[in-house]
């Protein structure tokens, strides 16, 4: 009779936790978002922005992702998503997964391994449609093939182990797409399996989303649909927000000096301000003169005052670092006592600069013979702001530098082009691991190594520390890999942000990823309590 009263008690409980979920979780509402630019296309795949994946990656949906309620990004918070399940050889060299059956692409045809296939034999540049960019084509450099089993298994065959393949897969930055769809179409009029359903794209203006009505998750997204109005001006957003045009701003985007208004003006708004796994860096044209000389290109590293750019456009709120993201947030990060042995780091910032104009003075240019540059960056805030400050610190060391902007949609391919001489730069690791970084950003043939620095030993390096899998040897490899880097000045970091988000207080379900800006917006467990 005990057990009997005992059971029925804990249905009741059930039920009773089953009916405050439903409660608490309402259904519907559009969710409003300004949008800070007019990305270039609809296509993830395509761009280098996460002005494209805030707004397209509710549209879609991976093999596996990182998990949407836990804001920092590892191996550990990787759950299933178009995978039910995945599993590695014996011999850490194929990567298999299971596939979930009955889920339909938008348009109603069905998903099936085909459609894992020739997304990644288009990234890997294996299949006859061609993607126009390929940004991210060397996070599959391993990758032999992908091979099926019937229409719901799929496997990656690799050269060697790789470990950090199943990261890199659970990025915002790698959704499965139909086969059955153009690339060109997918940049105008993307077709995902996700919870909510591309409406339109209208450029500058608007990119519209409504609810997936058969999405393979029952009972989500709770939202109608969430529509982007794009807003260049951030003073002009930031306002409309405090007035309650808008349920949310776009993620990540609040300065810190602006955090502060938002604050005094909506008092009951929600802000949180974390590292984003972005740094802001200088990028060279290595390949051509002036920075083809590694004197100048040491000269201008060891110009720069880092505290002051964090001082000036964080009041503090920033961290120094290499490649990988500074700890405690970043999984990768160099020790500091290692950090400081590097040229350019050091607290003394009178002596750096000091030993710099010997090198420009040995370069042939001092007092009577400045260098002329233009530092060409993309047209928004968070590029102008600190190639301002960078233009004032290289006159110390007689460069002289005019601003150059450039809009958004002619940013990436312009500098994939070496269309620059000197760029202030923003690079996002859409993962916090150093394959997504190393290989992305400084292999010799890599899309986005704009830099065209390209070093063979360094390189055997990457391959070292990617097959390795005990993670503490690994780290020591990754720390000695980021020193030289900074020392051959591939990219020279001058910061990593941190930037604020905020949200009506009726807006629930939002989590800030602290170790990537790329990986947390697929909004499905997004609701208002409206």
């Amino acid at each position: 009779m005990r057990r009997a009263q005992a059971f029925a008690v804990a249905i009741l409980s059930l039920l009773a936790a089953s009916d405050v979920t439903s409660a608490t979780e309402k259904q519907g509402g559009i969710l409003r978002v300004y949008h800070r630019d007019s990305p270039a296309s609809a296509s993830i795949h395509e761009e280098a922005t996460y002005s494209t994946n805030v707004p397209f990656m509710p549209v879609f949906n991976n093999l596996v992702i990182y998990k949407q309620d836990v804001a920092q990004n590892s191996l550990q918070s990787i759950v299933p998503d178009l995978a039910e399940s995945w599993a590695w050889s014996g011999d850490n060299k194929t990567l298999s997964f299971k596939l979930r059956q009955g889920v339909k692409w938008h348009d109603g045809k069905p998903f099936t391994s085909n459609d894992v296939k020739c997304t990644f034999d288009m990234l890997m540049g294996k299949s006859a449609q061609k993607f126009r960019k390929n940004p991210r084509k060397s996070w599959y450099d391993q990758v032999v093939d992908v091979t099926t089993n019937g229409d719901f298994e799929v496997a990656f065959n690799l050269k060697r182990p790789q470990p950090a393949l199943l990261a890199l897969l659970a990025s915002g930055y790698t959704p499965v797409y139909p086969c059955h769809v153009s690339p060109g179409d997918m940049r105008t009029k993307p077709v995902g399996t996700g919870p909510f359903k591309f409406v339109e794209f209208k450029a500058n203006e608007s990119i519209k989303l409504i609810r997936n009505p058969d999405y393979w998750k029952k009972a989500l997204p709770h939202l109608d649909g969430i529509e982007f109005t794009i807003i260049p001006n951030r003073s002009t957003a930031i306002l409309a927000f405090v007035a309650g045009k808008f349920d949310m701003t776009f993620p990540t985007e609040v300065s810190i000096p602006l955090l502060k208004d938002v604050k005094t003006q909506a008092p009951n708004a929600v802000c949180v301000v974390e590292p984003i796994n972005v740094s802001t860096n200088i990028i060279v044209n290595s390949s051509a003169p002036p920075f083809d000389s590694l004197d100048i290109r040491r000269a201008m590293a060891l110009a720069l005052d880092r505290k002051a750019f964090v001082s000036i456009l964080f009041e503090g709120q920033a961290d120094i670092g290499g490649t990988m993201l500074p700890a405690p947030a970043g999984l990768w990060a160099m020790p500091k006592e290692m950090l400081e042995t590097i040229p350019g780091y050091g607290p003394d910032i009178n002596a750096n600069r000091e030993e710099a104009r010997k090198l420009m003075q040995k370069a042939g240019y001092g007092p009577n013979k400045h260098l002329q540059v233009k530092v060409s960056t993309r047209n928004i805030p968070i590029y102008r702001d600190p190639a301002i400050i960078l233009i004032d610190q290289l006159k110390s060391i007689y460069i002289d530098a005019d601003l150059e902007v450039v809009e958004t949609a002619n940013w990436f391919s312009k500098v994939a082009r070496k269309d620059y001489t000197l760029g202030l730069n923003l690079t996002g690791n859409a993962v916090d691991d150093p394959d997504q970084s190393f290989y992305e950003n400084y292999s010799c043939n890599s899309e986005r190594n704009y830099t065209n620095y390209c070093n063979a030993e360094i390189e055997k390096l990457f391959d070292q520390q990617s097959a390795e899998t005990d993670v503490s040897k690994r780290k020591k490899l990754v720390w000695d890999i980021d020193k030289k880097l900074q020392e051959d000045v591939a990219r020279p970091i001058i910061f990593h942000g941190r930037q604020g988000s905020c949200w009506q207080p009726y807006v629930k379900g939002i989590t800030i990823m602290v170790n990537s800006s790329y990986n947390g917006y697929r909004y499905e467990d997004v609701w208002m309590d409206k």
